[in-house]
């Protein structure tokens, strides 16, 4: 026997061994794969509608408005790559390997995550139902102090979390209208605040300091949603989806459902997109394997968020057409124009710089 065949009988179970390791020993990375995609429009698994109305007529619509979602694998232990599994991932043009740290903490469990999501989803619906009720023309948002500067005029009069109802007797109904009030007060003087703190109306007067020119008491202010909403929406998903990237297609649904006749005329469309109370859309993960499942479920039309552009125009999209959603409001026109004339001048991906 040459040493050429007994190096080579000795080199066999090395090799299966490490093809061995290769198929048993979990890798540092998380794989996404394209989800199912579900029609905001249509019932639950249990035959409820997935958007239920009380206190105001709601309207159906015999088109579709589809919310798409991803396959991520689970985090630890539950959640084990080995790297044939990562490899065949890594090559598909509709799959995506990420670092775990760019998705998971270490330290976290399945059923955290769960948690987190379950939470975020109950958040993005309330916002998508405040600005589903905004786009109607309802006030639904409550201006409320987001943040107070340490030592500025306003520390010790204002607080987080005070809903601002008024401003030198003037009503508040948006961010704005505190700029422009405060920023029109007569030098030195103070400004009168009417906040909700507590469940109890409170007065507190602030006197701004003059900063590059400006009057300001040092606050931030941002938009909330109120806990008396005019009209109760209830969405019926289901446990097994969380995370808030919903929020946009939940919104559109419940404009859709409130208002006669058909937004989508009849046709499916698809979209993903965090929701803000301002009616922001957000950045969402998995962009590219959202646009593979709404393809694969017959959309003719995906909205993008502005920040998943550059991502999006990657994605294997077919025939379907990519737009981008800038806000709620946009992307409302968007669907309008489209299915008026398919060929519309719409928000594009292109050019976008994101």
């Amino acid at each position: 026997m040459t040493q050429r065949t007994v190096a080579g009988i000795l080199a066999v179970p090395l090799l299966i061994g490490l093809w061995v390791t290769a198929a048993l020993v979990p890798l540092p990375y998380v794989t996404y794969e394209p989800g199912l995609t579900v029609n905001v429009l249509g019932d639950n698994d249990a035959g409820k509608p997935i958007i239920e109305i009380e206190g105001k007529k709601s309207y159906p619509d015999d088109g579709q408005l589809r919310m798409t979602t991803v396959y991520v694998s689970q985090p630890r232990p539950e959640g084990k790559n080995n790297l044939f599994e990562l490899m065949q991932d890594w090559v598909s043009d509709e799959d995506a390997v990420y670092p775990y740290d760019a998705v998971y903490q270490q330290d976290e469990t399945v059923e955290q995550n769960k948690q987190e999501g379950a939470a975020q989803m109950t958040s993005s619906q309330d916002a998508a139902t405040a600005v589903a009720l905004e786009e109607l023309g309802y006030d639904v948002t409550d201006v409320v102090v987001a943040d107070v500067s340490k030592d500025a005029p306003a520390d010790g009069n204002l607080e987080v979390g005070d809903v601002i109802l008024r401003v030198d007797g003037a009503p508040v109904s948006s961010s704005q209208d505190v700029v422009d009030a405060v920023t029109a007060a007569p030098e030195g003087q103070p400004v009168t605040f009417v906040v909700r703190r507590d469940d109890e109306r409170t007065t507190v007067a602030v006197t701004p300091d003059t900063v590059d020119g400006k009057p300001q008491v040092g606050i931030q202010v941002g938009g909330q949603v109120t806990t008396d909403l005019p009209v109760d929406v209830s969405i019926n998903i289901g446990d097994g989806i969380g995370g808030p990237s919903a929020g946009l297609m939940f919104s559109l649904g419940i404009y859709d459902t409130l208002t006669p006749g058909s937004l989508t005329d009849g046709k499916t469309i698809a979209g993903t997109g965090t929701m803000d109370a301002t009616g922001a859309v957000g950045p969402i993960g998995g962009i590219q394997q959202k646009i593979v499942g709404a393809r694969d479920a017959g959309a003719e039309l995906f909205l993008v968020p502005p920040d998943n552009c550059q991502d999006a125009l990657g994605a294997p999209n077919g025939d379907m057409r990519l737009v981008r959603a800038d806000t709620m409001h946009d992307a409302r026109l968007a669907i309008e124009a489209w299915v008026k004339d398919p060929d519309a001048d719409l928000p594009s991906c292109e050019g976008a710089g994101t």
